[in-house]
């Protein structure tokens, strides 16, 4: 699928983009790697590219705040549904750049970011070093001494071992430049039925994989997903 398609998509469809995202991950893999990590326990933590909420759902409950943001004001609508359904209130979501976070030097303790920061990379295939080199030095400006940035990004959807992409192909060696640690995980998908998995893989990854699943009656669609994480 297209940068466009995907834009559009982050822009316009938030209620099938959770449909899809809430059948990822269905063993837990991502909250596992988060507390191998560190735990979020009484932390301040911050979502940059929060999208539908994925991450400041999982931690939510146990931080002492997270604050969520993304540049997609659709995504946040549904993330903010989400939170309020959650029933906390230590939780605030605003619209922002990942570069330009409106929150006061040195005020939280871990970042998360899901299946985003790379876009800076990709977006900007001309100036994806220096875009990249802006939101570390945000990280660095918002995160309190010895605090953490714990990254996910994708290593393959559809494929049972890890993968790095082509259209990545600078965003990961500038990760390892940076000092970033890294394991990789599975965060498979599990569909209710085969129509709902083509529907949903069609609807975001596109022909290709949504042919696939349906050659291979796939009610669970392997993905393996790259944590990357930093001490700053």
């Amino acid at each position: 699928m297209s940068d466009a398609q995907q834009r559009k998509i982050y822009q316009t469809d938030g209620e099938r983009y959770e449909a899809l995202i809430a059948r990822e991950d269905y063993q837990g893999n991502i909250q596992k790697a988060l507390d191998e990590i560190l735990r979020a326990d009484g932390l301040d933590v911050l979502d940059i590219g929060a999208g539908t909420g994925r991450l400041a759902l999982l931690l939510a409950s146990r931080s002492r705040s997270m604050r969520a943001y993304d540049v997609a004001e659709e995504m946040l609508r549904v993330c903010r549904s989400r939170l309020s359904a959650s029933g906390l209130s230590n939780w605030d979501v605003q619209i922002a750049d990942h570069r330009a976070l409106p929150v006061a030097d040195h005020s939280a303790d871990l970042v998360v970011s899901g299946w985003s920061v790379s876009y800076l990379a990709v977006w900007n295939s001309e100036t994806w070093r220096n875009e990249l080199e802006k939101w570390m030095d945000e990280m660095r400006r918002v995160l309190r001494p010895r605090g953490h940035v714990v990254l996910f990004e994708s290593l393959g959807t559809g494929n049972e071992s890890p993968l790095r992409l082509e259209h990545l192909h600078n965003f990961y060696p500038w990760l390892d430049e940076m000092g970033f640690q890294f394991k990789s995980i599975r965060t498979d998908y599990q569909f209710e039925s085969l129509a709902e998995a083509e529907e949903l893989s069609r609807f975001f990854f596109g022909d290709e994989l949504a042919d696939k699943v349906s050659e291979k009656n796939w009610l669970i669609l392997p993905e393996c997903t790259g944590v990357w994480w930093l001490k700053v």
